[in-house]
């Protein structure tokens, strides 16, 4: 910069003087902005990893593509490493059902692969066709027999990769066959073998002769898949070769689009009092406990019983479903809790009393209410949750307790209480299912504060994906990336879903020739318009919508407002015709200062235009974030032995080694300050 201003001075003739005072100006503003920066408490640190080399990296769609799709790759290499990692991190069980996308379950491939490990094979095939369209491959899914299947294109060519039952079918030329090829193997042989088709009991009659060898007789195809065993089962030991004649029968086959809603990353943060703890265990919680059934895997030990494959897909961990810890304690004696908040009215701790017996916090005014109010944002799904709370009531005064799982758009009162003491709440029925919600607390009263305020959930992971521990050197990488924070919105379409999750009028749309069930356009257009706000400038709109739109001159155009609604620029179109389709986009250059968009969807309609579901993330920079040490701490068992590990990250991001003499059973990692 010196040089140019030089340069620029003697080029206009300007003088040294000039020159001088203009080179200090600029160094004591930038001075007086950098003082200003290092002076601002971090109350925030975002997107903090532990990865270990003996575990891919899937936190998001960026990371998954960097550890499975590498430079140079071939089309159909590509598609294999799609198949590799579907099969990889997850596993045929009953179904996750969050009631947000598709038929309730969990469809999109990063929330399956980090936050269950787990799912059936609707959900299998919308993994396989939302990373293959990811990577630019096109992907369609079919309805068969019993089952729905995946098709990715290369070479001009539609090819099978189930990642539900683990297989494929490789032809006599090493191609791949497609569904309709694998069909047709299977009719020659029903033609010439009548006497089997529709006959399941036959089909495994079969199957059963000559020591479990009779399946070898049926179609080539199937006769040369390298995924039955020598027993014509399939790697999980669920499903056989008779199976496989009944799905492809060719009696079904349909087009179907379950439906995803892609936007999920990994966001692990931390504030000053918060924790999060990660566990190679469960307690038996999961994400269905209110409806539905448990997976079988919450008990299966990898390596046995269905998951007897998982090994040689690399998963080393000793179960599928963990049950994390996130607790939130807020420091709230040295006020340093403020940093991690939404909003604090009318509220002075302890340390800036001066009054030794004060509550840590209290009112500052005792004749006007006084205010806190924060987020619980979290990378794993809440399964339940509790409050705890020394109060200190003043007569006549009470604490307030408030909670919204609508981005603070509405507010249900969760407690009042009106006497001192320590107190524990439920919020289990309100927080199950969700990411995100936030926690307001009103105190009013001369004299009513807080003494401690702890907030304790137990959530849902996958153990495939957390960064697990071998025998011999590991090399763990610790780090926190951009100081980036992500509110969302995601809901489903389907009203009747009321009640079990957040449907999309629980966030006030404004709506305009829109019948209210699955948002379908009523006449030749529509429109719903969606407010998202953040708590600090939007870096950037992300959106994912699973949609139908019969017509080539139906679809959705999406546009978005930075202004409040004074001008809108179009930004993707959701295009016909399809009677079902996934879409996912993002919107980059968001104007500085911006911290309030609306997303604006309008529909146009000569057959059928519908959402069935959709999710829009906004993500911000924290006002308050930036990088401060923190620890990650490994506990594992050797030799009966329990051994701990606390790396400290000193830097945003360093390089550990951690040694085991023999194969680790791993335990837990934490996450703290």
């Amino acid at each position: 910069m010196a040089v140019w201003l030089v340069g620029f001075a003697r080029a206009v003739g300007l003088d040294r003087t000039w020159l001088r005072y203009t080179v200090l100006s600029l160094a004591v503003s930038w001075f007086s902005a950098w003082a200003v920066e290092a002076a601002q408490p971090v109350g925030v640190v975002s997107n903090i990893k532990v990865l270990s080399d003996r575990v891919p990296d899937v936190s998001s769609l960026e990371a998954w593509q960097r550890s499975f799709i590498k430079p140079g790759m071939t089309e159909r290499e590509k598609a294999l490493a799609i198949w590799r990692s579907v099969v990889s991190f997850r596993h045929q069980d009953t179904p996750p059902k969050e009631f947000l996308e598709g038929d309730g379950c969990v469809h999109d491939p990063i929330k399956t692969f980090n936050v269950y490990g787990y799912n059936m094979c609707c959900c299998a095939a919308s993994n396989i066709a939302a990373l293959a369209r990811t990577i630019g491959l096109p992907a369609r899914i079919w309805t068969i027999r019993g089952h729905l299947v995946p098709e990715v294109q290369w070479d001009g060519k539609w090819h099978m990769l189930d990642g539900s039952l683990v297989n494929y079918f490789p032809k006599p030329d090493g191609d791949i066959a497609s569904v309709d090829e694998i069909m047709e193997a299977v009719k020659q042989w029903y033609d010439a073998n009548p006497q089997y088709r529709g006959n399941e009991q036959k089909l495994r009659d079969l199957h059963r002769q000559d020591g479990w060898s009779g399946w070898r007789r049926g179609p080539q195809l199937l006769a040369a898949c390298p995924f039955y065993g020598g027993d014509g089962w399939l790697s999980a030991k669920t499903h056989g070769w008779y199976a496989t004649m009944i799905e492809y029968d060719g009696s079904v086959k349909n087009l179907y689009e379950p439906g995803y809603s892609l936007g999920y990353r990994v966001n692990n943060q931390l504030r000053p009092g918060e924790r999060i703890e990660l566990n190679w265990s469960n307690k038996g919680l999961h994400v269905n406990m209110r409806d539905g059934q448990a997976p079988g895997c919450l008990r299966t030990k990898v390596g046995e019983g269905d998951l007897a494959y998982a090994r040689q897909y690399g998963d080393i961990a000793p179960g599928r479903v963990g049950n994390g810890v996130r607790r939130y304690e807020l420091p709230l004696a040295d006020g340093s809790f403020q940093t991690g908040m939404l909003n604090v009215e009318n509220i002075v701790c302890r340390r800036e009393t001066d009054t030794a017996d004060a509550p840590a916090v209290q009112l500052k005014d005792p004749d006007k209410p006084g205010l806190i109010e924060f987020r619980m944002p979290s990378s794993y799904v809440y399964l339940t949750g509790t409050l705890s709370l020394e109060a200190v009531v003043a007569q006549q005064g009470q604490v307030r307790v408030l909670l919204s799982d609508n981005n603070g758009l509405d507010w249900k009162e969760v407690a009042v209480l009106s006497t001192s003491g320590r107190q524990t709440v439920d919020m289990s029925p309100l927080v199950l299912r969700r990411y995100d919600y936030r926690l307001r607390l009103v105190l009013t009263g001369k004299g009513t504060g807080l003494q401690q305020l702890l907030v304790t959930h137990d959530t849902s992971h996958s153990q495939r994906a957390l960064p697990a521990l071998g025998q011999g050197k590991n090399v763990v990488t610790v780090s926190a990336g951009p100081a980036e924070g992500t509110v969302t919105l995601q809901a489903s379409t389907k009203l009747q879903w009321k009640g079990k999750n957040l449907v999309y009028t629980d966030f006030h749309p404004e709506l305009k020739n829109i019948q209210l069930d699955l948002m379908r356009v009523e006449g030749s257009s529509g429109q719903a318009t969606f407010a998202i706000a953040t708590p600090g400038d939007i870096v950037r709109l992300r959106c994912g919508a699973h949609y139908r739109a019969r017509d080539k001159a139906d679809g959705w155009e999406v546009l978005v407002s930075f202004d409040d609604g004074q001008t809108f620029r179009s930004v993707h179109q959701l295009a016909g015709p399809t009677p079902g389709h996934c879409d996912y986009f993002a919107v980059e250059n968001v104007p500085p200062g911006v911290r309030k968009a609306l997303v604006r969807f309008v529909g146009r309609q000569r057959n059928t235009t519908c959402l069935f579901s959709l999710r829009l993330d906004a993500d911000y920079r924290e006002p308050v974030g930036g990088f401060r040490p923190f620890k990650a701490t490994y506990v594992w068992e050797e030799g009966g032995l329990e051994k701990r590990q606390t790396l400290l990250a000193e830097k945003p991001e360093q390089t550990f080694t951690i040694t085991c003499d023999s194969t680790p059973s791993m335990k837990s990692l934490t996450l703290e300050f």
